[in-house]
């Protein structure tokens, strides 16, 4: 097969700052929503911050980056994408003054990249980091006086950076925020899940805080390129009965319902049909309709995890988690010991869509698979992980990307998640393990925090220095 990546390819890797940084209340850092969400972001919040958060410590990132950084070089890769915490710059959200040690830590691990040749890409905020204060005080981004602080972060961050960093994303996986309003955006889940006009509302202010956030990095850096991540996956029909197809076709259109709006400017006709039949009415102004209009993406960065099944009558199926695409299974695909369906031709499909609807460069910034591992020693006496299950997975998915190349789409780079083991966003532990870097932390706490490379780890570093033509050895799994 034909290499068709690019030779400007960003093929990188990614984490963010809630899942590996820890230091949680290290020079002068506020608390985050993350802080008081010790497991799952579907269990209850503490009141503050309490002892047995993983997450308070993740894998000490904040304090061992040039470590961790300098095994990222060795990796090769040539893009990092990771997120600045937002409560690092500005504790509570409201100051007036930025907290200057934590824009010097980033200026740090930005130059520390850059001499390593790797590329950050930075969410401004990951889910996960609204400071907790926004969220006790105003409500989160449901307010839209938070809206104004964030974009004071925002003014903040990218003058600070502008030279060091070119590609921005405002909020990560915005479009399944509503589903998970607090641990996202601080907001109070019951206000969300109860109310269809809480629900819109909120999705039209992270619409006009995307827009207004792209306004002014365009602002200061005209040459910048900003997205919005979203989470996005195909959505197939369950069988040949034309309701189901039909099924499929809203499901996937509802999908695309963020991306419309980050690329065209302004909510399609059936969202606006649906809104009217709901007796919705949003609080908007044309000022503000206008901003949301005039400041639309230069990429789409997305996370592509799963695929879904659409059924028309849904009273008898197989159910499952995969990721807030579908609670049904896919019979023809294999499945995780966390039931996300692994289907690689799906990113294929997913890519075709995007570029054949929007036109605009796509940017695969995480995709990955996530296993229970333990060390084990190789033929040499070395602490490793045999994941030759993970180097399959990420292959095949790197092999369909190919083929959209082929294609016709234009994708400007892939960071897979992750680069090493840290905190699993969706259930709180170490033991989901998604990294090419086994981090030697436990789910009661213990451990060394030691790095060890995976046998993926030298399989990715081969592709990094083969320009990806090593994907296409048959010999990946023998070395």
């Amino acid at each position: 097969m034909k290499n068709y990546f690019p030779k400007d390819f960003l093929l990188g890797s990614a984490a963010a700052a809630y899942h590996n940084e820890g230091a949680f209340d290290q020079d002068g850092k506020g608390a985050q929503v993350a802080d008081v969400l010790p497991h799952s972001p579907n269990d209850p919040r503490t009141e503050k911050p309490e002892e047995g958060n993983l997450k308070h410590l993740g894998v000490d990132f904040y304090n061992r980056y040039k470590e961790d950084i300098s095994l990222f070089g060795e990796l090769g890769i040539k893009a990092y994408r990771t997120s600045i915490s937002w409560a690092r710059i500005f504790p509570k959200g409201i100051e007036d003054v930025p907290n200057e040690k934590g824009l010097k830590h980033y200026d740090d691990m930005f130059d520390e990249l850059i001499k390593y040749g790797i590329e950050p890409v930075i969410t401004i905020t990951h889910t996960g980091e609204t400071p907790l204060y926004l969220a006790d005080n105003y409500g989160g981004f449901l307010n839209k006086e938070v809206i104004d602080f964030y974009l004071k972060y925002v003014d903040t961050i990218v003058r600070r950076y502008k030279d060091k960093v070119k590609h921005w994303i405002t909020f990560n996986e915005i479009n399944i925020a509503d589903r998970q309003p607090f641990f996202h955006l601080g907001v109070d889940t019951r206000k969300i899940k109860y109310d269809d006009q809480a629900k819109e509302q909120l999705n039209y202010n992270m619409f006009l805080a995307n827009a207004r956030a792209i306004k002014i990095i365009k602002e200061i850096d005209p040459m910048a390129k900003v997205a919005c991540s979203t989470a996005l996956g195909p959505s197939y029909p369950y069988s040949m009965n034309p309701l189901d197809n039909l099924k499929a076709y809203f499901d996937n259109r509802n999908g695309l319902f963020h991306t419309d709006v980050h690329v065209f400017g302004g909510y399609p006709k059936w969202k606006i049909k649906q809104l009217e039949s709901k007796g919705i009415k949003l609080d908007t102004n044309e000022d503000e309709l206008k901003d949301i209009r005039e400041n639309t993406v230069d990429y789409l960065a997305f996370s592509y995890y799963v695929s879904g099944i659409s059924k028309f009558n849904e009273e008898e199926f197989d159910s499952t988690y995969s990721n807030q695409i579908s609670e049904i299974k896919n019979p023809e695909l294999e499945y995780t010991e966390w039931d996300w369906p692994v289907d690689h031709v799906g990113l294929r499909i997913l890519c075709n869509v995007l570029w054949d609807r929007y036109d605009r460069p796509l940017f695969i910034c995480e995709n990955g698979f996530a296993k229970i591992e333990k060390l084990e020693e190789d033929e040499d006496g070395n602490l490793t992980v045999n994941d030759d299950y993970r180097i399959r997975v990420l292959r095949n998915h790197l092999l369909e990307l190919n083929k959209a190349l082929a294609d016709g789409v234009e994708v400007i780079g892939y960071t897979n998640w992750a680069v090493e083991d840290f905190v699993s966003g969706t259930t709180g532990t170490m033991r989901k393990r998604w990294g090419f870097i086994y981090i030697d932390r436990n789910d009661d706490g213990s451990g060394s925090l030691n790095r060890y490379k995976k046998k993926s780890f030298y399989w990715y570093k081969k592709l990094n220095e083969t320009g990806l033509d090593y994907l296409f050895s048959d010999d990946y799994l023998s070395e």
